[in-house]
């Protein structure tokens, strides 16, 4: 007989739909854990700053600066990951210091507050606060105004997308060079566990369709996947073409083994139909954060070492 996990202890691990603070909990304790692995990085100087969102509410930055790299001109303005309903700055300050220590190209992370708490379009206009601090302050900073990128990785990549598709909506659009998106989660239809696309995946996922349907539902509102109203500032992949022309070029990548990869591809295909330059990677056998599960694989260090690229050429 096969082995299989006891049906108890399967339940206490797996949280049900809604369940927002066990996963929070999850999270928190897996991304602790892997800072406790990690070894310090000393060559990066950070600076917590607050920045006034649209409704007034100061959102917690932070910017971070090479001490052992000339100032390169450009930034990336960086949105964390967790579904949008977890994880925080704190739990992404080691992840941002490797990328400023190994490219020197300075970084502005934002605490946006997550979901259910606020809901859409809050948290773009959180991170979009931080695209205008970076381009208000850019003298003062350093940095090009014409070489800023926006990043992030999983939610944070789908901040990034919409915060693209909120800066070009608005009246004097504010130069963004790139959009670098990692394993972006981006629709918010993606949350049918029957689908072709799920079956032959579904043993693998780190991020699960129940994760997908507790934090669209959390960031939009319950029964979303069946609204025409939705609009691409809230969830990317809601874009027709035509709203996506004339957004930055992007780059993205996404494991084969990830719940986000078949909105990953149709996103790059859709930039492309829309004219926009996007560099796309797949990943095969990697799963959603590879890089943080296997940091010694030879395919995580050319994935990173690409990314690094990507910033050294902003």
């Amino acid at each position: 007989m096969a082995f299989q996990l006891n049906p108890d202890v399967a339940a206490a691990l797996a949280a049900v739909v809604g369940d927002i603070e066990s996963r929070r909990a999850m999270l928190d304790a897996l991304f602790a854990m892997r800072r406790a692995a990690q070894e310090p990085i000393t060559n990066v100087d950070v600076k917590d700053i607050h920045i006034e969102a649209q409704d007034g509410y100061k959102v917690l930055a932070r910017w971070y600066t090479s001490t052992t790299h000339p100032a390169p001109g450009s930034a990336v303005l960086y949105s964390h990951g967790g579904g949008y309903i977890a994880l925080s700055l704190e739990a992404y300050d080691q992840i941002i210091k490797n990328y400023v220590s190994h490219t020197g190209v300075p970084i502005l992370a934002v605490e946006y507050r997550l979901a259910p708490e606020v809901r859409a379009p809050v948290p773009i206009q959180d991170v979009y606060a931080g695209l205008q601090y970076l381009h208000s302050n850019a003298s003062t900073l350093g940095i090009d105004p014409t070489r800023i990128a926006v990043m992030g990785d999983s939610a944070g990549g789908g901040l990034s997308a919409a915060v693209s598709h909120y800066n070009k909506l608005q009246p004097q659009p504010l130069p963004i060079k790139k959009q670098i998106l990692i394993y972006p989660m981006l629709d918010d239809t993606n949350t049918d566990p029957s689908s072709l696309a799920h079956i032959p995946i579904a043993p693998f996922l780190l991020w699960k369709m129940e994760d997908n349907i507790t934090a669209w539902e959390a960031l939009l509102g319950k029964q979303t996947s069946s609204s025409d109203s939705i609009p691409p500032t809230h969830a990317p992949a809601r874009s027709t073409v035509e709203e996506a022309q004339g957004l930055p070029s992007a780059y993205i990548d996404v494991g084969e083994l990830d719940l986000f990869r078949e909105e990953a591809l149709q996103y790059a295909s859709l930039l492309g139909r829309a004219g926009v330059s996007c560099e796309f990677h797949l990943l095969p056998g990697f799963p959603h954060g590879f890089e943080s599960l296997a940091p010694n694989s030879e395919i995580t260090k050319m994935v990173m070492a690409r990314r690094f690229a990507v910033l050294k050429e902003l």
